[in-house]
């Protein structure tokens, strides 16, 4: 491969990762707003250690529920 294909494929290589991870966000807030809206969470005043905890809570919830199963 020339150099410059290198580059090309390099730079495809990097948009493919860039639109993984906006895909990636795009799923993770999605799951946090359906999770805070169907527990009526009042989130207004959260800390990011109070949202650090309930990750972890719900973590273990889902940990939980799996071994249940």
């Amino acid at each position: 491969m020339s150099k410059s294909n290198l580059e090309k494929q390099e730079a495809k290589l990097k948009a493919l990762n860039q639109k993984i991870k906006d895909e990636k966000n795009k799923i993770e807030q999605r799951l946090g707003k359906q999770i805070i809206s169907q527990s009526n969470l009042d989130y207004a005043n959260f800390s990011n250690d109070q949202i650090k905890l309930l990750a972890k809570q719900f973590s273990e919830f889902l940990k939980v529920k799996s071994v249940d199963h």
